[in-house]
């Protein structure tokens, strides 16, 4: 898994404008210049929000990012809530969900 390499992308689409008008131009080829999964890459496209913070992404970019495609906040709040449901536990970074 790369999530530094999500976090970077979200991170330059969320501070960015030139990015972001790269991305919703040609979404693939913005993409194609960091190192992500095949897990994440769809993540990213679809967007799966309850993925992309199972996977590990900080709260704060992933906040944006839902933004970015119109979430409303209770919205964004409950695909976080229903990742973990589908997903299982947040796997790595901040929010990880550590063994007992």
């Amino acid at each position: 898994m790369s999530l530094y390499y999500v976090q970077k992308l979200l991170y330059q689409l969320n501070r960015d404008p030139r990015v972001r008008e790269r991305f919703e131009a040609d979404p693939e080829s913005v993409m194609g210049e960091y190192e992500l999964t095949d897990e994440e890459l769809e993540a990213i496209r679809k967007p799966d929000i309850g993925l992309l913070f199972v996977l590990g992404v900080n709260g704060q970019l992933l906040m944006h990012y839902a933004a970015m495609h119109r979430y409303p906040w209770a919205d964004y709040i409950q695909a976080m809530r229903d990742g973990v449901s589908e997903y299982g536990k947040v796997r790595e970074g901040l929010y990880a969900m550590l063994e007992d």
